[in-house]
């Protein structure tokens, strides 16, 4: 119940999109084809992406949330670890890496590689800086990225792990497209949310994904699942590559 106080206090600092396309009648499609318009859900912006309402985005505010004392437990973030099989020099990017409390975890993990550490918000790269400078985590590089490209070299990445963030994504076609070309090859996409198929599970509908829907948008990107890694309590662990 805690948990879910927390983050029911967290998503009421949430940042709403809006666009000019938005409509409370009949959805309309934007120029792309990829995206649809339509009223907003509580949660939601009210922009779709196959089949699937973007959730709203959970701003600077929340930042308390991702940093909750409870979160190892609650989430093992030890067994997620386990679950990507670093090696060493690895260069690994946490997309929608918000305070770096993820970040902070896989950088010993990679000591000859590196964490770029990857948000749109400037409040969370400042978080992000100040928790490199206190932990002297020299391999941890923060990037300020946009809401349709998280600004990677092409070719230069491992593993690009997105936890609890891309159902949030705004523009997610182009920022997988991004990220994709962002992979070295035989580099993987992890995609880690809460599970959708799962009503148990004691979050915001919008903010969760199920493993079909995120096969579908993916595929989308170029990239197919490779496996689903069940060791976590509440989360996928979805693991993509080309």
């Amino acid at each position: 119940m805690y948990r879910l106080l927390i983050f029911l206090l967290a998503t009421f600092f949430s940042c709403g999109q809006s666009t000019s396309q938005q409509t409370t009648g009949q959805a309309k499609v934007d120029s792309s084809g990829n995206y649809q318009y339509r009223s907003a859900t509580r949660d939601g912006i009210g922009k779709v992406y196959l089949g699937r309402e973007i959730a709203q985005v959970m701003g600077h505010l929340g930042a308390a949330w991702l940093e909750r004392p409870e979160r190892e437990q609650e989430e093992r973030t030890d067994l997620l670890l386990d679950a990507l099989d670093l090696k060493p020099t690895d260069v690994v990017a946490d997309i929608g890496a918000g305070t770096g409390y993820f970040t902070f975890l896989m950088a010993p993990e990679v000591p000859r590689g590196k964490v770029l550490a990857v948000d749109i918000q400037p409040e969370m790269i400042e978080y992000l800086n100040a928790g490199k400078r206190k932990r002297n985590a020299s391999n941890v590089e923060a990037v300020l990225g946009t809401e349709s490209n998280p600004k990677l070299p092409a070719n230069s990445v491992d593993l690009a792990i997105l936890i609890d963030a891309y159902h949030e994504f705004s523009y997610p076609r182009e920022m997988m497209d991004n990220i994709v070309k962002a992979l070295k090859p035989g580099g993987r996409v992890v995609l880690v949310e809460y599970r959708a198929e799962d009503p148990s599970v004691p979050i915001k509908e919008l903010h969760k994904l199920s493993v079909a829907q995120a096969t579908k948008e993916m595929k989308a990107a170029g990239l197919k699942l490779i496996k689903n890694d069940d060791r976590l309590p509440q989360q996928h662990v979805m693991f993509f590559g080309r």
